[in-house]
């Protein structure tokens, strides 16, 4: 990565920030998106991962100006992000679908939120970005879904356009599934880890070729990784209204039949063994959790400052410190 964090006058030319584009099966818009990025941004680090494609993906990335690795087979969206993310020589990253959805002049628009103190920033796509009706209604639920568990309104939880600071969105990236629902995963990862996460709206463009998401199946996924990241994060948020349900449902139980026949069951019983070793069960949790949280930072070598220095209780600290020794980037792999 840069020694010297990038600054608002150069992104005019891209210069300290990775521009990263997972690919899979996108020669037909791959080669224009990069050019037009290029032409945007001349002195960024556009990289291209191609995801196992076999119909010149790679090679079309690569005669437009990209840095292009490949993997040898398909791997998922996510090992695509992953690939990028351990690749990335920019202080910054920002992550972009290949297929021409997304705008190069909205790229400034998430710098700014970097510049300003932010880990993470979301492009967050108004009305009439969406693919279709039906898919619009499901993003809309999850969004709901995942504002209700982490307790801050999400307007776009899935958009796969968003920018971070590098070392930071490395500290997750061992958490990111390889599927398509890394946004879903590093958005509440980021959120659950109190590191500060801004949006900023978007128009989306119609895709070139065709989707590769499947609305049931990756609906399905993207919920239950709602639940995993919540409970990896925040396991309370989860255990504890869980304990609360059963010990309702247990007292409930226990007034009916006492009222009606003036006794104790073993059902109300079980429901209050129950309700007591749920609660246990996230208290353990909530402290794994903290141990789990001080390693993803750690990892990540913590949200680094535009100045150099690290974040201290969410402040800003301009000591001066050794820079750590940094091995040289992996050279690119063009297979």
């Amino acid at each position: 990565m840069t020694d010297s964090p990038p600054s608002p006058a150069s992104w005019a030319t891209g210069a300290g920030i990775t521009i990263a584009l997972p690919a899979y099966y996108e020669v037909g818009a791959v080669g224009a998106t990069v050019a037009k990025l290029r032409q945007h941004f001349p002195d960024a680090d556009i990289l291209v991962v191609d995801d196992g494609s076999g119909d010149g993906t790679g090679e079309a990335a690569a005669k437009a100006g990209a840095r292009v690795i490949r993997h040898p087979h398909n791997m998922g969206n996510g090992a695509a992000i992953k690939t990028c993310a351990r690749n990335a020589r920019g202080r910054y990253v920002v992550f972009m679908d290949a297929d021409g959805q997304h705008d190069a002049d909205d790229v400034p628009k998430l710098l700014t939120l970097l510049d300003q103190g932010y880990a993470l920033a979301v492009g967050a796509r108004t009305k009439g970005s969406q693919a279709n009706r039906v898919r619009g209604v499901g993003n809309a639920l999850l969004n709901r879904f995942a504002s209700l568990l982490t307790g801050r309104h999400i307007p776009d939880l899935t958009s796969g356009f968003r920018a971070a600071r590098t070392r930071a969105f490395q500290g997750f990236v061992y958490l990111l599934p390889n599927g398509f629902s890394y946004p879903t995963t590093s958005t509440m990862a980021f959120m659950r880890s109190g590191l500060p996460v801004g949006f900023v709206p978007i128009v989306a463009g119609k895709r070139i070729g065709t989707s590769k998401i499947n609305l049931i199946r990756d609906g399905f996924r993207f919920f239950v990784t709602i639940l995993k990241v919540i409970t990896l994060f925040s396991p309370m948020r989860v255990f504890l209204p869980a304990s609360i349900l059963l010990f309702t449902m247990g007292a409930v139980r226990y007034l009916y039949v006492y009222l009606e026949s003036a006794r104790l069951t073993n059902m109300p019983v079980l429901l209050f063994v129950a309700s007591m070793l749920t609660f246990l069960i996230g208290l353990v949790s909530e402290q794994i959790t903290s141990l789990h949280l001080g390693v993803s930072l750690a990892r990540g070598d913590g949200a680094i400052d535009d100045l150099g220095g690290r974040w201290s209780d969410g402040i800003p600290s301009n000591e001066e410190e050794t820079a750590p020794e940094t091995k040289p980037p992996p050279p690119d792999i063009i297979a």
